[in-house]
């Protein structure tokens, strides 16, 4: 018999790479879409809270760890890694999934349900950095401090440009639950941030949501952000269009909220989140029956 608490690993060949990857637990697919450079560990924390409700999904993003990529000159960009995301969950389910994404993990998120939405049963994306959704001039501020990031690790190397990426995305280290420890970089880690800063920092700053297919989308999807939080991905996730039909709540922590504050909060919430789709259905379906469109959430 398989013990569901313990990690199953495997790889997936995809076109460019090869995606390692692990379920645990048992209940409903439920995948993970890490921010940063974070891989498939870095969320282990938040899928120990998890396992007794939910078979939970995590990978290495392609260059990443364990997902090695045929050639490094190839572009990396969020459509890669949402069409990676979705070629995992064709490999290991049939039907609609549960994901939740921080940060660049939010984003792939959002550019998943906009090219697959038949694959999302609910998307709850934590702080995505898309600034195109804020005003100006906090819009230019913004992506302006994402290229500093860039220029910083051209110029100064890692250290400073994670220095400014930490205060950029409001990351605070000392804002975890009591108990939870900060996970110790790995030997990788250097390897995964330079991919970061290099691939998919430059991919967050450049890429735009396709804002009719995310209209579509939007009951499956909800915008959460960290209570505590001060930094642009929150002020992105505030301005998620609040007349769609999507829905936004505060989480525990600040970004990254998911690590910092993984339990037991996760259960609870997407069980709130479950019956908070079950309310809704009622209403959209006599809506329908009465031949009106269904109203957004305020």
């Amino acid at each position: 018999m398989t013990d569901t608490a313990q990690p199953q690993v495997a790889h997936l060949p995809v076109p460019g790479a090869r995606l390692y990857y692990k379920t645990r637990g048992t209940g409903p697919l439920l995948l993970l879409l890490q921010g940063g450079d974070g891989d498939a560990d870095g969320t282990d924390a938040l899928a120990d809270q998890l396992t007794s409700h939910y078979t939970v999904l995590s990978y290495d993003r392609r260059g990443l760890s364990r997902s090695p990529i045929s050639d490094p000159a190839t572009p990396v960009d969020v459509a890669t890694h949402s069409e990676d995301a979705s070629r995992l969950l064709v490999a290991l389910t049939s039907g609609p999934t549960l994901v939740f994404g921080a940060s660049l993990g939010a984003v792939a998120g959002l550019d998943l349900v906009s090219r697959h939405p038949g694959q999302i049963q609910l998307l709850v994306a934590h702080e995505p950095p898309v600034t195109e959704l804020l005003p100006e001039p906090e819009r230019s501020q913004a992506t302006r401090e994402q290229e500093e990031v860039e220029n910083l690790y051209r110029r100064d190397g890692i250290a400073a440009a994670m220095r400014k990426f930490v205060a950029v995305a409001g990351i605070r280290f000392d804002d975890r639950e009591p108990g939870m420890a900060i996970p110790q970089p790995e030997p990788e880690r250097i390897a995964n941030l330079k991919f970061f800063l290099t691939h998919d920092a430059p991919a967050i700053r450049r890429y735009r949501l396709d804002l009719p297919a995310l209209h579509d989308a939007a009951p499956r999807v909800v915008i959460a952000a960290g209570a505590r939080s001060t930094a642009f991905p929150r002020r992105c996730a505030h301005a998620w269009p609040r007349n769609w039909a999507g829905h936004w709540r505060n989480s525990p922590a600040a970004t990254p909220g998911s690590c910092s504050a993984p339990g037991p909060s996760p259960p609870a919430s997407w069980k709130g989140r479950r019956r908070w789709r079950r309310r809704r259905r009622r209403p959209q379906r006599h809506q329908r029956d009465a031949g009106r469109r269904s109203s957004s959430p305020g």
